[in-house]
């Protein structure tokens, strides 16, 4: 049985990651934008949340991935 990194607090949408990919550098922020929409849409039961100061995308309060913006790339990352 595989434990799954679970996460109090998701919502179906948290206005404060669009504010995190706004403040992030042009080209950058925008690819990492466009991956997390790809998340939003894997489904209705999707929530999202910061946490480490980068959004992870979950299924109800599991989280299966993740995007981050460093200085001079996007790291896409999946749980599990």
């Amino acid at each position: 049985m595989h434990a799954f990194l679970r996460f109090n607090g998701a919502v179906a949408h948290e206005p404060a990651i669009d504010r995190w990919f706004d403040a992030r550098p042009d080209a950058l922020g925008d690819s990492a934008r466009r991956w997390f929409a790809v998340m939003r849409r894997c489904g209705d039961d999707v929530r999202e949340l910061i946490h480490d100061r980068c959004p992870p995308a979950c299924v109800g309060d599991a989280a299966f991935g993740y995007v981050n913006v460093f200085k001079a790339h996007v790291n896409v990352g999946f749980f599990q």
